[in-house]
């Protein structure tokens, strides 16, 4: 095991905590928050000297990892930078415990939404910004990783060869540091039209930073108690929808639109949930809800953020959690078993129908009808994250019965936490107070809320190369 180039590419992951927390030193000293300073100065110093440390004892060391010390690498980034992020809720003012501090980071770190914290108005506003950022850089590390180490073709479980990724050359070591900084750009370019577009709308600056960092990483933090209370006019809801598509769709659907002239070939996968969320739109609006809400809430289990303005008492949250488990696209910060697998095994099975029917006929089978075949390997992969969600979803559910919670709540908090979605009032889960829950509880969601990111299979194939060395 390389456990040096682990420690090299696991300090990367500390630095960018430290520059987080910087700029929460700079907001909390240019609005008087000294209060809370300290915290983040703590948080400055600790991530700076980990980084530092991991970056000495890696440096000198061959650089290249396999695909399994890669997955150790992604599981071990999660855990770390969760803990740097806990530091300022553990060091606040409100009393939060270690546990309560690291499962709210997580929540964060993974998109989820999940909160220990009750009265978000109240809160700090750097606590609040905190809480978002978290959720920023989260969704910032998951592309890197699912572009730069998930495309490995030693075992590409997350097939992101199936959907257009940019650069035929984007996996070659020599632009490895030139396609990051392009990571880098094109989401900060894209945080920042959100937030352009927010504040025009009418919110004010703080509510559309936050916001911006929320939805851009389909999360599910909010700087208030209810999104109602800043997201009212038609307007604003128009402008939620498209930033919600800009997390649901391919990563580089928007920055392609500026280099390509052709957009539907190579971004079919955009074009099914584009379909799928005006059929599921139409099928709800006829039901006499509100139009745009209900367009919001489909959009918003889609992307996986689970954010919402539908109330608790609506029939459809059966609907909505289904909607969840589908997800979006492969090269997004959604989560779900997501649509093109999906795709892959209803298409594969009306094949083997038809293929016992009509022996003899000629068998299509490419993905979306594009140049790209799908391949047994893309038929056993879909079909075993299929068996592994819902394995996950059994193992978890089990669980949280135990918290006397109730049989469906437990169901349904297992889905969301395996979709990194909030428990909103369209679930009607909003009323769970996660900081009364049993520690074990606490500690089987913050692990299913990193496995629901990177999935369960990768668990799978580190246990192998432990137990079965080659």
């Amino acid at each position: 095991m390389n456990f040096k180039g682990i420690s090299f590419y696991l300090s990367l992951f500390c630095f960018p905590i430290s520059f987080l927390a910087f700029i929460n030193i700079l907001y909390a000293s240019y609005f008087d928050y000294f209060l809370s300073i300290d915290t983040y100065f703590t948080t400055f110093l600790i991530s700076l000297i980990v980084g530092t440390g991991l970056l000495y004892y890696g440096k000198n060391t061959k650089k290249k990892i396999d695909f399994i010390e890669q997955l150790i690498l992604i599981f071990i980034t999660y855990l770390l930078t969760s803990v740097l992020i806990a530091i300022p809720f553990y060091l606040s003012n409100y009393q939060v415990t270690f546990i309560n501090s690291l499962f709210e980071s997580v929540s964060g770190l993974t998109g989820t939404g999940f909160s220990i914290f009750k009265n978000i108005k109240y809160l700090d506003p750097t606590l609040i910004l905190w809480r978002s950022s978290s959720q920023w850089i989260g969704g910032l590390f998951f592309l890197i990783i699912l572009i730069i180490i998930f495309s490995n073709k030693s075992f590409n479980y997350k097939m992101t060869n199936l959907t257009f990724a940019g650069d035929n050359n984007f996996k070659s070591k020599e632009n490895i540091k030139d396609n990051i900084l392009k990571i880098f750009i094109i989401y900060s370019a894209l945080s920042i039209i959100i937030l352009t577009l927010l504040s025009f709308s009418g919110l004010r600056l703080f509510n559309s930073l936050n916001m911006s960092m929320t939805l851009i990483s389909s999360g599910g933090f909010i700087p208030t108690d209810n999104i109602s209370k800043i997201i009212s006019t038609n307007f604003q809801k128009i402008i939620f929808i498209f930033s919600l598509f800009i997390s649901l769709l391919n990563f580089y659907l928007l920055f392609n639109m500026f280099n390509k002239k052709v957009l539907i070939k190579d971004h079919k996968e955009d074009m099914y949930l584009i379909a799928i969320s005006i059929i599921f739109f139409i099928l709800i609006y006829f039901n006499d809800y509100a139009g745009l809400d209900i367009a919001i809430s489909i959009i918003s289990s889609l992307a996986n953020s689970g954010l919402t303005l539908v109330k608790s008492d609506n029939s459809l949250s059966l609907y909505f959690l289904l909607i969840t488990i589908i997800g979006g696209s492969l090269i997004s910060n959604t989560s779900g078993i997501k649509l093109t697998r999906f795709y892959i095994l209803l298409k594969i099975t009306s094949l083997e129908i038809i293929k016992l029917i009509s022996p003899n006929s000629v068998i299509n089978k490419t993905i979306f009808n594009s140049d790209k075949k799908i391949t047994d390997e893309n038929v056993k992969i879909s079909f075993l994250i299929f068996i592994s969600f819902f394995l996950s979803l059994f193992i978890l559910s089990s669980l949280l019965v135990i918290d006397n919670i109730g049989f469906e709540k437990s169901f349904k908090l297992s889905i969301l936490t395996l979709t990194n979605t909030v428990n909103s009032e369209m679930f009607d889960m909003r009323n769970i107070n996660f900081s009364n829950l049993l520690t074990s509880s606490k500690i089987s969601l913050i692990l299913f809320m990193i496995i629901g990111k990177i999935e369960l299979i990768s668990i799978f194939l580190i246990f192998k190369k432990i137990l079965f060395k080659n």
